[in-house]
């Protein structure tokens, strides 16, 4: 795996990541503070393969990557994976994790935005999910990420929307009232809607193919795609 290099943070806001960076030890429970993910992540796993037709030697990045539990699930389909995040501690819990299932994939500390600079059109699929609504500037992750794409590759994002039934559902019932999450988790006002996630993609080049609703029931523990965007929402868009 990559040895850890320096880099400089723009388009990081710090609060952010020192929230994730006190609970990374947890990021491997599936009953601790990242259960939703772990319960997620298998739908999120199969709508990327579906869209993609299939990961298998497909050249993956996966933005803001955290603790690896998506980037490990792409990597044991078969694709090349690369999981870039600012965290130095969530990063190192993918590592460990990686190593211990024997799990061949590559972890590096860098913003996307240099990453771009480096490695202009070098992958089929990158994965943005659960990310932009903990930056400053969304616009300059997907600018970035259409230029790390090669022609016809696909970005995956996955967001929530800034609805007060998100607000109701993402903040209060899961962070204040079910536990779900550690309170503080998310703040509506970074909270994207559809409309405006799809216009920035435009914006940059992409094509947009598909916007879905991605529902999760707490108390079943099963997740499912829908037509329902305005909680949190799955999108699929296009580099030409």
């Amino acid at each position: 795996m990559n040895a850890e290099k320096p880099s400089v943070a723009h388009n990081v806001d710090h609060n952010e990541i020192a929230k994730f960076e006190a609970i990374a030890s947890h990021w491997w429970d599936p009953h601790g503070d990242f259960k939703p993910l772990h319960l997620m992540n298998p739908l999120r796993l199969e709508w990327i393969s579906d869209h993609c037709d299939g990961l298998f030697g497909k050249q993956v990045l996966d933005v803001g990557c955290g603790g690896g539990i998506l980037s490990e699930s792409m990597a044991k389909q078969g694709a090349q994976v690369l999981g870039v995040d600012m965290g130095h501690e969530p990063l190192q819990v993918a590592r460990l994790h990686a190593l211990e299932q024997n799990v061949k994939l590559d972890y590096q500390r860098i913003t996307v935005e240099e990453l771009a600079e480096q490695r202009p059109a070098s992958f089929d699929v990158v994965t943005c999910m659960e990310m932009l609504e903990h930056v400053p500037d969304p616009s300059s992750i997907l600018r970035a990420c259409e230029k790390l794409l090669k022609p016809g590759g696909k970005l995956f994002i996955s967001t929530l929307n800034r609805t007060p039934a998100a607000f109701a559902i993402a903040i209060v019932g899961a962070e204040y009232l079910a536990n779900l999450l550690p309170k503080g988790t998310h703040e509506y006002q970074k909270f994207i809607k559809p409309s405006e996630l799809a216009s920035w993609c435009r914006a940059e080049g992409f094509n947009v193919q598909d916007i879905s609703g991605l529902a999760y029931n707490p108390m079943s523990g099963k997740a499912w795609v829908n037509d329902r965007t305005d909680i949190n929402y799955l999108m699929t868009v296009e580099k030409p």
